[in-house]
């Protein structure tokens, strides 16, 4: 009988105003993957389609390291989506067939009178066929432990966005700036096709 999992992480980021607002940056979800983990752990399938090499995890003493293809794509409006396509366990024959990773999440910016601020949200959920002997654990038990353990995924991927997002979002404003040959000084801009 398969085991659920469930974790959920929500970011809110404040945005320091920028020439070209961060709308324009979220055009572009390759640079949000970038920024939510390491380059040598990503790939790109597709236009929209980004397989993702996660960190060994490690439940109870069981370490696998999942594999997710997922689906990142940004609205007109700057919202950015994901979704999970599918995952592989590679090395685990009997998890990898009896294993569902599903993830969902977004990035939305929302204007204050404060300024421009980034909210988002991440659903986690698995639901995995354990072998013995974990099936013969307690189900508080390791249900306490796979929500904890997603919890910590989560976690970490939240504090690499803070970390990188900004950081990122930054460099691409002066490398834009650079590009046009505009300075800093211009109050207006042209409009960006930054597609």
């Amino acid at each position: 009988m398969a085991t659920r999992f469930t974790a959920s992480q929500s970011v809110e980021i404040a945005v320091p105003e920028q020439p070209i607002p961060i709308q324009h940056y979220l055009r572009q979800p390759q640079r949000l993957v970038k920024a939510l983990a390491d380059n040598t752990r990503i790939e790109q399938v597709s236009e929209e389609v980004f397989r993702l090499k996660m960190r060994p995890l490690t439940f109870m003493s069981l370490s696998i390291q999942p594999t997710v293809d997922m689906r990142v794509w940004a609205e007109s409006n700057g919202i950015i989506y994901l979704r999970s396509l599918g995952c592989e366990i590679l090395g685990f024959e009997y998890i990898n067939q009896r294993f569902t990773l599903n993830l969902k999440g977004y990035l939305s910016p929302k204007e204050f009178s404060t300024g421009t601020r980034l909210q988002g949200r991440a659903d986690l959920e698995v639901l995995v066929d354990l072998p013995p002997p974990f099936s013969f654990t307690p189900k508080p038990i390791l249900e306490a432990t796979g929500n904890g353990l997603l919890k910590s995924v989560l976690l970490s991927v939240k504090q690499r966005l803070l970390n990188q997002l900004l950081a990122d979002y930054r460099y691409w404003v002066i490398l834009q700036i650079k590009d046009r040959g505009l300075d800093n000084d211009t109050t207006e801009l042209p409009i960006l096709n930054a597609e």
